[in-house]
């Protein structure tokens, strides 16, 4: 799903030699170009980008949706309608999305993820970890770079990062976010949990936590070279995925993380 963006052509390009997945169909919304053209110059001819999810499902085990959340729910039906997973690495999606989310996982396994880097996925543990052993004595500020065209900020990861962070504190992000700081804004606010969003050129996504202490700091980050990172990482979902029962699955699920 979202077979002509950036992400989308990533997946298709990993896929082709793929040792055990094979690619079912690829689609795209109706209008765009990539409508109607082959996939990639590695598939037959008769395999071509559609722009009807329905049949799709019902043909696959799992669906790949990097798409926008305005076609979350069509995705999301499609997905129930055809009973196959599906991995969903949209982001930008608000409390409504999430709530479509939760009743599709009654019927169908669904994983859902800000960050489909294993890379990622690893840091977010850390980061509450580390927000769960420092305390709130120790300042968190996130930073985030991506490339030019990204169209939401703080991204998906940067707040998922924030949520992990929140989590290790035992506190709701949405209660010590600040974001967006301009002029005199006064002193920095204990306890609260600071985003900052840079975009320009090529770059495929960096994040960084800092944790501020008295007379010392502590980083974390991860940088993404390109975007076979999130590929990569989407592929072992929907491998994963494949086999699991109806339920809302994560990428700690992947890499077998145990709760905290």
């Amino acid at each position: 799903m979202g077979a002509g963006g950036r992400m989308g052509q990533a997946i298709i390009a990993m896929l082709a030699g793929h040792p055990t997945l094979v690619l079912a169909g690829a689609i795209e919304r109706a209008g765009h170009a990539a409508v109607g053209r082959s996939p990639g110059l590695e598939f037959p001819p008769g395999l071509t980008i559609c722009s009807n999810p329905f049949p799709l499902a019902h043909a696959c085990d799992v669906l790949i949706d990097f798409t926008t959340p305005s076609a979350l729910a069509a995705t999301l039906d499609a997905a129930c309608e055809g009973n196959a997973a599906i991995v969903i690495g949209t982001t930008g999606l608000e409390a409504e999305h999430h709530a479509l989310i939760d009743a599709a996982a009654r019927s169908i396994a669904v994983l859902q993820a800000a960050n489909t880097s294993l890379g990622v996925t690893l840091l977010a543990r850390l980061v509450a970890d580390a927000a769960r052993a420092l305390g709130p004595d120790w300042d968190i500020e996130i930073a985030e770079l991506h490339h030019r065209y990204k169209i939401d900020a703080p991204s998906g990861t940067a707040l998922a990062l924030g949520e992990a962070a929140a989590r290790g504190r035992g506190v709701a992000l949405a209660a010590v976010t600040d974001r967006g700081r301009d002029g005199i804004t006064g002193a920095r606010i204990a306890g609260h949990i600071g985003f900052a969003s840079l975009r320009g050129g090529t770059a495929a996504g960096d994040h960084s936590v800092l944790f501020a202490g008295e007379g010392e700091r502590i980083e974390l980050r991860h940088m993404a070279e390109n975007r076979d990172v999130f590929a990569r990482g989407a592929l072992q979902a929907a491998g994963w995925l494949a086999s699991r029962p109806a339920g809302r699955y994560a990428m700690d699920d992947v890499l077998e993380l145990s709760p905290r």
